[in-house]
């Protein structure tokens, strides 16, 4: 096996660990040394995942992140050439962050749709329609001086 950070990771783990990066194009890892598992790559430590990348980004294979206590990994343009030739796999196969996803289909004259809430009569009714009743009493405005509040005294 090959030597990354000072330490001996097994050749399977490695393996499952580009396997994951180059299926998904990300990873992302909780820095916390100790934890048996990785929650997303089965049979292998967080400290490996951790490890291996952080070698890959060292490297420039992947674009490395660190923020509330989790690490971000991207890959690279580098990386998906290095880890195509690392895993043996051919050129139709790509990240998931590169697939591009079909693009929906529209009909012409279907631009414009109707709004969800309801129709737009009822809403836009209020605006033009003639004010009927008046204020209640004591709506009338009283504007009475200041009350000690910079006016003259009296």
């Amino acid at each position: 096996s090959v030597k990354l950070a000072d330490m001996l990771i097994p050749k399977k783990n490695r393996n499952s660990i580009y396997e994951y990066l180059f299926s998904e194009g990300v990873a992302v890892a909780k820095k916390d040394f100790n934890l048996k598992s990785h929650p997303n790559i089965q049979n292998v430590t967080n400290l490996e995942v951790i490890k291996a990348l952080k070698s890959l980004a060292s490297r420039g294979y992947v674009k490395e992140q660190f923020a509330w206590r989790h690490y971000y990994w991207y890959l690279t343009n580098e990386g998906q050439t290095y880890l195509r030739e690392y895993l043996n796999l051919p050129e139709g196969i790509v990240p998931a962050t590169v697939k591009t996803k079909p693009r929906e289909v529209r009909v012409p004259g279907m631009e414009r749709r109707a709004p969800a809430y309801g129709k737009t009569e009822e809403r836009d009714s209020y605006r033009t329609a003639e004010k009927v009743t008046e204020a209640g009493a004591g709506a009338a405005p009283v504007f009475r001086g200041g009350f000690g509040r910079g006016a003259a005294p009296q």
